[in-house]
């Protein structure tokens, strides 16, 4: 097993705010994924995606909801092996939150370019930008 993908960053907004960002369709289509068509916090929901067509089509599933505090689901591409897990975990810290996102199970998919463990440290890097400008507006 490989040491599991954490990245912790703080933000100048409040629990709330960042928790709607994490689970209502439209923020999430605004700064996780474009592509994303619906979405429910709710375990065991299946998320639905437009065919962008990509080779590295998404398949999703929620795998644990704590309101105000966790989302966890899936992430794993149709038609390829291996599944991971993703949780955003929310943490208050009076005006402030503190999101730290563990993105687990990546040496399960193939040793591939596409995903490289690199690409997911990027990757979440990135989101982390989009979602600091999303909240900051």
């Amino acid at each position: 097993m490989t040491t599991p993908l954490v990245i912790e960053r703080t933000f100048a907004t409040p629990i709330e705010r960042m928790w709607r960002a994490l689970t209502e369709k439209d923020a999430l289509r605004e700064w996780y994924f474009s592509q994303l068509q619906q979405f429910e916090p709710t375990v065991g929901f299946e998320f639905r995606f437009t065919n962008d067509g990509s080779a590295y089509q998404k398949d999703w599933k929620v795998t644990e909801v704590i309101a105000g505090q966790k989302l966890a689901h899936t992430w794993a591409y149709k038609g390829y092996p291996g599944r991971s897990e993703v949780a955003f975990e929310l943490f208050d810290d009076g005006d402030k939150t503190i999101l730290r996102v563990t993105h687990t199970g990546l040496e399960s998919f193939p040793q591939d370019a596409h995903f490289a463990r690199q690409r997911f440290e990027w990757g979440w890097r990135f989101i982390g930008d989009n979602l600091a400008n999303f909240l900051a507006k």
